[in-house]
C-alpha cells in the first residue's frame, strides 16, 4: 500500500549554511506577516493563488533581497495563510496573527529535494549533514520542512512510500483509560505512568520565566535568558515526546484492537485547576501516535464515548462502580463480539 510518513533530521550545518537557514525564515516570516496585513486590509481571506501574484509584483519594487531565497519559501507560507483563514472560519482555530522574529522559525520547501548519505540537499542552502544517520530513509520526497529549536535546525521529510501491508497483530483486545494520576490504565490491569516532564520541571521553569522577566528588554542578558529557558521547554517536551513515543509503540505492537476513550480534551482543559495537568499528558498526541502506529503494525484503535458503554447505546456514569470507565467495559464488548 502507498503510505505517507515524515522522516525528522537534526542538522549539522556549517556556518554559511546556517545563515541561508535563518534567511530562509526570516523570509518566510516576512511573507507570511505581510499576507495577514493584506487580508486584513481587504476585510477578507484572500487565497494563496492571489497573494503570491500580488507578492510577485511588489517584491520586484520593495524587495530585490529576495532573489537570494528560493521561491518555494513565500508560496508555502502564503498556503498556511489560507489552511490557517481556512480552521478559523470552520472554528477550529484563532484568526491568524503577525510572527515575531526568532519564535517557532521555520520554512517549507518543496521540489529539487534529495537525501544522499548523511545529507541533505535543500534549494538554495546546499547540501546539509545530518547528525544521524539516513540509511533507512525510503520514499518519493514531497517536502521539507525546515524548523529551528532553541539553538538546533530539523528537517522533516514529507514522502509518500511503498509500504508492504502489515501482517494483522495475534494479541489481545485492550481498553486504555487515561488519567492524570497515571497516565493510563489498561483493562488488563496494566499501568503506564508517564515522566510527567512539565510538573518535574515547573519550580525550574517558574525560576527561569521571573529571571527572564526581570531582564532589561533587548539586552544580551535578556537574549541569554531567552535561550536558557527555551532549552529547559525544548527539554520539557523531548522528554514527553519520548514517552509517548515508547508506551504508543509498545501498544500497536502487542495489541490486537485498543480502545481509546473518545475525550473533548481541548473542552476540559478549560478547567484552570486541570488544564496544566492535561496539557502535560498529552492525550491527544497519544491519540495521533496510536492511530498511525496502529496502521503500521497491524493492529487497530476503535474509539469508545466515555459515557457510552453497552452495544445498545444506554448511558452510564462516566467512572464505573469498579474503577474502571468506558475504554475498559468497551474493550470486552469488542473481545466479545469479535
Amino acid at each position: 500500500m502507498i503510505v505517507q510518513q515524515a522522516y525528522r533530521y537534526e542538522l549539522d550545518p556549517t556556518r554559511h549554511e546556517e545563515e541561508y537557514l535563518r534567511l530562509h525564515a526570516g523570509a518566510a516570516r516576512f511573507a507570511h506577516n505581510w499576507a495577514v496585513e493584506r487580508c486584513r486590509r481587504a476585510g477578507r481571506p484572500i487565497s494563496a493563488i492571489v497573494l503570491h501574484r500580488e507578492w510577485n509584483a511588489w517584491k520586484r519594487r520593495n524587495a530585490p533581497w529576495w532573489e537570494e531565497v528560493s521561491k518555494c519559501a513565500p508560496q508555502e507560507a502564503f498556503r498556511n495563510v489560507q489552511r490557517s483563514y481556512t480552521n478559523h472560519r470552520a472554528g477550529r482555530a484563532r484568526e491568524p496573527r503577525f510572527h515575531r522574529r526568532g519564535v517557532k522559525d521555520s520554512f517549507r520547501l518543496t521540489g529539487a529535494i534529495r537525501v544522499v548519505s548523511g545529507r541533505v540537499q535543500l534549494p538554495r542552502i546546499g547540501e546539509a549533514r545530518t547528525k544521524e544517520s539516513t540509511h533507512k530513509f525510503h520514499g518519493r520526497i514531497l517536502s521539507a520542512t525546515v524548523r529551528r529549536e532553541v539553538d538546533r535546525w530539523f528537517v522533516s521529510l514529507a514522502v509518500e512510500r511503498e509500504r508492504t501491508d502489515p501482517v494483522p497483530v495475534v494479541g489481545p483486545v485492550v481498553g486504555v483509560d487515561l488519567g492524570l494520576s497515571s497516565f493510563a490504565v489498561l483493562s488488563d490491569g496494566t499501568r503506564l505512568d508517564s515522566p510527567k516532564a512539565l510538573a518535574l520541571s515547573l519550580r525550574r521553569l517558574q525560576h527561569r520565566s521571573r529571571l527572564h522577566a526581570r531582564k532589561e528588554r533587548d539586552s544580551k542578558n535578556r537574549a541569554r535568558s531567552a535561550r536558557s529557558l527555551a532549552r529547559l521547554h525544548y527539554r520539557i517536551r523531548c522528554r514527553r515526546r519520548d514517552f509517548l513515543h515508547q508506551a504508543t509503540t509498545e501498544l500497536a505492537r502487542t495489541k490486537s484492537v485498543v480502545v481509546v476513550e473518545d475525550l473533548a480534551v481541548a473542552n476540559m482543559a478549560r478547567n484552570h485547576s486541570l488544564a496544566r495537568a492535561i496539557s502535560d499528558a498529552g492525550w491527544s498526541e497519544f491519540r495521533r501516535m496510536l492511530e498511525y502506529k496502529a496502521d503500521w503494525y497491524g493492529s487497530r484503535v476503535a474509539g469508545s464515548s466515555p459515557e457510552t458503554v453497552n452495544a445498545c447505546g444506554a448511558d452510564v456514569s462516566p467512572v464505573l462502580t469498579d474503577g474502571r470507565t468506558a475504554g475498559s467495559q468497551e474493550s470486552e464488548r469488542i473481545s466479545t463480539l469479535g
